[in-house]
């Protein structure tokens, strides 16, 4: 009567172990499963703001590129302490058009 118990306690045992690696082992199957669902959602979400490179500072339409060297040539003075901050303006929006 004893032989008889130790073989179904090593079953019991070892169908136990079995499942419980069993269900550990999908687990793990669905969270890198779940990991790998966000890591595309993530790279998709990238992927448009990296393909299109941003777009270059582009002068508005109404401004010259004389008007835009000048610019140039103003902040160049007021940053050597030529023109003030005013004048700076002033000039600014003259070549701006809007004076």
């Amino acid at each position: 009567m004893f032989r008889r118990r130790r073989p179904i306690a090593r079953a019991a045992m070892v169908g136990g172990a079995a499942y419980y690696a069993g269900k550990k082992g999908s687990e793990r199957a669905q969270r890198e499963s779940d990991q790998e669902y966000r890591l595309q959602e993530l790279e998709s979400q990238q992927q448009p703001q990296q393909a299109a490179p941003p777009p270059a500072a582009a002068a508005p339409a109404g401004v010259s590129p004389d008007a835009i060297e000048q610019l140039k040539q103003l902040a160049q003075l007021k940053d050597q302490g030529v023109l003030t901050q005013e004048e700076f303006d002033t000039q600014k929006r003259r070549l701006l058009g809007t004076a």
